[in-house]
Parts: C-alpha cells; structure tokens; sequence
C-alpha cells in the first residue's frame, strides 16, 4: 500500500492514534486462547473497570464498534413487548430508540430540543407513567456536543426498577466516568475517541444486577454473537472459545489503556476542557460560537455555530478545503443541524493547545 497522508482527526471520531498505539498494533499475532494474549485481556478488562469506574467483573472490549456496543445492551436487557424509556437529545439517541423498536420493545421517547440537555422531570413523568424494563440515555451526545448530567434520572429509573443503559461513546477515557457511584447498569464506549485507538473495539460493561437477569430471561437473547452469558465464558471464568477476538486491536487498547493511567484521568479530563476554551477564545475572532451553554458543553466533541460568511460560502466545501489543503478533517453537522454547524473533536492526543492553533491558522487562511 502507498503511504498515506498524515491527518490531523478533528471530527467526531476517529482520533489520531497515539504513535505507542500502532506501535503494538504491529507486534506479532499470538493465538486468541494463547496464555499471553489473555493476560492481556485480563490488564485490557482490570483498567476498562478503572476507567468505567466500576467493580463489575462483565467488563470487556467487544468484538465490534460502539454501535454494536449499544446494541449489546440493549438487546440483553430488552424482550420483545417490554417497555423503554429512550431520553433523545440528538442523533445517538434516536439511535437507541431506533435499536429498542428492531428489538419488539415499546419505545417511549423522551425529546429535548437539539443542543440542550434532557430535562429530568419529563423523564420523571415518562418512568413514572410507562414503568419501563430499561431507561437509556447519551452522557455525551456526538452529535450535538451536549454533556449530560447523569446521576439525577439514573435514580430515578433505578428508583422505578429499571435498567439504566448509559452511551459513553465520547466522554469515556475524556471525563470521569462513575457507572457504581451513578447506579448504571449497562455502559458502551468506543476505543476511537478519547482513548485514541484504532476503531473496532466496544469496552462494554455490565452490572452482577443485569448479568443476572439475563441469566434468568425467559427467552434466549435475540443475537447470538452479543449474548454476553455467552460472551462471559470467554472473557471471564474457563476462557470457553467465543469467537477470535481481534488480537491485533487488543494488543493497541492495552497500550492505550496504559497511557491514560500514565497521564492519570483527572489531568486528562483537565486536558480536554482546556482544550476546549482555547478552541471557543481563539474561534471567537472568526465568528464561531458555541451551540451549547457552558454548564452542559461536551469538553470532547464541541458544536460551533458557522458564521454567516461560511454558511453562504458552502461550508462543506469550506471543509473539504481544510482536508486537502491543509491535513484537518472537521466534522459538519448531523440532522437538524446540518448545514448550521461545525462538530470540532479534540479527543484523547488532539486535545492539546497546538491542535486550536493549527485549527485556526488554517482556517484564517481558507476563508481569506
């Protein structure tokens, strides 16, 4: 293959790699039952539990990308006819709605205008009226750049007796993630954002509450391959063949794990936020604004309104020329906001100060 251009990933994801990343992404294969390779399975699932920060022993990279992780909760935790309460503040979290109803669930979504967070007492009013099996709802919403306050309607689902699922797509390895201390029953991630790994892998996990209601369903779990009874004779116990786990990304997540307890979460999540203000102060001069109010404002993945002049000048094309021109993929906006705004990734390596300024000098010179 020829080489390819060296980007700089300022989109939704993917992030760029850390360099020891695709380092060990290159070691030599070992067999997926090889004593080696589970030892590091065992490190891979030992620090997704710190980093989740749970004690859940169901805690490991499935064999697919975030969107099968969620798939994978829900799909556990849901039988046909049972009822779900879906909290929708942007394009994920239609997602999950959308992932609940192929399932058989009855789908009650919960609405909140694009670029605001939900609002806790429609959720209340929405549990407490449908009782559901399972309540879902996006911490960080990638499509709009909203971070949302988890532990208010985490009560109150588990309160009702249900299932909490939580979408940590773009905030785990970013912020503090606190599943025990929050009450979540079901979390999925993604290893291509703030872990700043290579897409393909889902840290998942589950709490013993839900692992033992899916041991006890009355029917089998609709997929085979994200049947995490199934799934929980490989990646814990006797190490029962599942399927062949994707050596090569383990080998990459263990060392990206690595680095972020290097760094230490709270100077990380630090590290992302500061990121963040310097991109809204030195965007400012170029018209951008954020789309979403400081308090609920996703460090990660942030949302800015386009000026009128790139609005009229074809912002896409605008973002195509940042691409082939100067190396700097940005992502436009999805839904509703198409057309309307910038979704800037600073995640995992690229949340550093030189990421902004590179951002903004080509900016400046794209629009001159």
């Amino acid at each position: 293959m020829d080489a390819l251009p060296a980007r700089l990933l300022l989109g939704p994801g993917p992030s760029n790699v850390h360099p020891r990343v695709l380092e060990a992404m290159s070691q030599p294969l070992l067999g997926h039952l090889d004593p080696l390779f589970l030892a590091l399975m065992d490190e891979a699932q030992e620090r997704l539990r710190r980093l989740f920060g749970t004690q859940n022993p169901l805690t490991l990279p499935l064999s697919a990308t975030g969107s099968a992780g969620m798939e994978a909760c829900l799909c556990n935790l849901l039988e046909p006819g049972d009822d779900i309460v879906v909290g929708v503040a942007g394009v994920f979290g239609t997602r999950m709605a959308e992932v609940a109803s192929r399932i058989g669930a009855r789908v009650t979504q919960v609405d909140a205008d694009w670029g605001n967070a939900l609002d806790p007492a429609a959720m209340q009013e929405a549990i407490a009226r449908v009782e559901p099996r399972v309540v879902a709802f996006v911490h960080a919403e990638t499509s709009t750049g909203v971070l949302q306050p988890v532990p208010e309607i985490a009560e109150m689902a588990r309160r009702a007796g249900a299932f909490v699922v939580l979408d940590c797509v773009t905030s785990l390895a970013g912020l503090p993630v606190e599943l025990d201390t929050w009450g979540i029953d079901a979390a999925y991630s993604g290893t291509q954002k703030c872990l700043s790994c290579a897409p393909g892998l889902s840290p998942v996990s589950f709490s013993e509450r839900a692992v033992k209601y899916i041991q006890r369903r009355a029917a089998p779990v609709q997929s085979w391959y994200l049947d995490v009874s199934l799934l929980a004779g490989y990646y814990g116990g006797k190490r029962a063949y599942h399927h062949t786990a994707p050596i090569s990304a383990i080998f990459g997540l263990v060392e990206g794990l690595r680095i972020v307890d290097e760094e230490g979460l709270p100077a990380r999540s630090a590290r992302h936020r500061e990121a963040q203000r310097l991109l809204v102060q030195q965007l400012a001069g170029l018209g951008f604004e954020p789309l979403v109010d400081e308090a609920v404002r996703l460090p990660p993945l942030t949302t800015l309104r386009l000026p009128e002049p790139v609005r009229s000048a074809d912002e896409a094309g605008i973002r195509r020329r940042l691409l082939e021109e100067h190396g700097i993929e940005v992502g436009g906006g999805l839904g509703k906001l198409a057309g309307h705004v910038w979704r800037v990734g600073l995640m995992g390596e690229n949340a550093r100060p030189e990421s902004v300024t590179r951002l903004e000098t080509a900016l400046r010179a794209v629009l001159r």
